[in-house]
């Protein structure tokens, strides 16, 4: 199946081909294939898409977008071990049909905050195959100027407000922004949300339960996504939650609460579109728990020997990416040639990405204060290592009068 690392379609991908702004490619996809680019949702409106299954075009959709998440992460892990990419990386491997489903619910107009996880919402929120690679590999065409790095996908224009590095980081700040909108605006059906994205680790420190009160007595319009893969890191979730069913918590502070199957995008969707809309139209925030998997390690740099050979067995049987794959075609929405040449299209995009990022200069030296402080700073530090504290010659002044 296409996207393997082995897998020779990627070797022609990176020969040769102009490579778009965006470190995309021009689709070579097949007259058969249907005629959407890799990455793109159907952009109707999320009520009325949430009142009715979704059309075969959109669910298309929807697989060439996990698809695309899938390979770009797989590529993402494999420039690791090639020290393309530095520091921290969290890979979305198994989580692509929740990222999908949730972001089809979100409106352009909407604001998102995730955890460090972030790199399949960035791609599902149009934020470009190529800049997001980009800053992954640090350079000054990514999404934050190739200075944020894979925990910090960020861009105000598609509304994307970060990831977060810090456990729970995320959580006020979001908060904080759906208090915005209740001054910026009246709830009803055009009306601006807020989605946060989490962790399951991350509903037991104190900004959780800080911030979920805080929007319940504030009446904010805010859904809270727990995406609940089992594993706090290496600890399950049974061992580490007095109550592990986490959608639960929300009945402390009034807030309904719902657990869905994070292996179906539609699923995903239609939960958080329901969550949404009770947040537009009546201020009522929600806690939504969606129960996903992780295929691989906590970060790229984990090898997981917590899990046993029967568990890492199990979890290949349950790779929704196939599963989903399997189903499009069981129904007739899509042929076996079609959804290869879908796979193959995101080897192709992500191949073009890599290229792009490689092409993408570095940011310099003089770079390393900016964007410390959002406005300019009285007498902010600005010395390189290895300056001098105090100016050469400093002391004249004192020379020989024995200060």
């Amino acid at each position: 199946m296409a996207g393997r690392t082995q897998d020779p379609q990627r070797e022609e991908a990176a020969i040769g081909g102009a490579v778009r702004p965006d470190g995309a490619k021009p689709s070579t996809r097949s007259k058969k294939t249907p005629a959407r680019t890799a990455g793109a949702r159907a952009k109707k409106d999320a009520a009325t898409a949430a009142s009715s299954p979704p059309d075969a075009e959109t669910r298309i959709d929807y697989f060439r977008e996990m698809s695309l998440i899938r390979e770009f992460e797989q590529r993402a892990g494999e420039m690791y071990t090639r020290a393309k990419i530095g520091g921290y990386c969290h890979l979305n491997l198994g989580e692509e049909p929740t990222v999908v489903g949730l972001m089809a619910a979100l409106r352009e107009t909407d604001y998102l905050f995730t955890n460090y996880r972030d790199h399949g919402y960035a791609l599902a929120r149009d934020m470009g195959t190529g800049r997001v690679m980009a800053e992954l590999f640090g350079r000054q065409d990514g999404v934050s100027r190739g200075l944020g790095g894979s925990m910090h996908m960020y861009d105000a224009e598609k509304r994307m407000l970060g990831g977060y590095g810090i456990v729970g980081g995320q959580l006020p700040l979001a908060t904080g922004a759906a208090l915005a909108l209740t001054y910026r605006g009246k709830p009803g059906p055009d009306a601006e949300a807020v989605m946060c994205q989490m962790g399951d680790g991350t509903t037991n420190i104190g900004a959780f339960h800080e911030s979920l009160n805080l929007a319940a007595i504030w009446k904010l319009p805010i859904v809270y996504v727990i995406i609940n893969n089992g594993m706090g890191m290496a600890t399950t979730v049974e061992h580490a939650s007095g109550e592990p069913e986490l959608y639960k918590r929300g009945c402390s502070y009034r807030m309904p609460g719902r657990r869905v199957d994070g292996d179906d995008p539609e699923v995903v969707r239609q939960a958080a579109v329901e969550m949404l809309t009770a947040a537009r139209e009546q201020r009522q925030p929600g806690l939504l728990e969606v129960m996903s998997h992780r295929l691989r390690g906590h970060s790229v740099v984990d090898p997981a020997r917590y899990r046993t050979k029967e568990e890492v067995a199990e979890l290949k049987k349950l790779d929704p990416l196939p599963a989903y794959r399997a189903t499009l075609v069981a129904e007739g929405i899509l042929d076996d040639e079609q959804a290869d040449q879908i796979q193959a299209d995101a080897v192709t995009e992500v191949a073009q990405a890599i290229a792009f990022a490689d092409a993408s200069p570095e940011p310099g030296p003089e770079k390393l204060f900016d964007y410390t402080y959002a406005s300019d700073v009285p007498n902010a530090p600005r010395l390189m290592p290895g300056d001098p504290v105090l100016a050469p010659g400093w002391d004249a002044a004192y020379a020989g009068t024995g200060a």
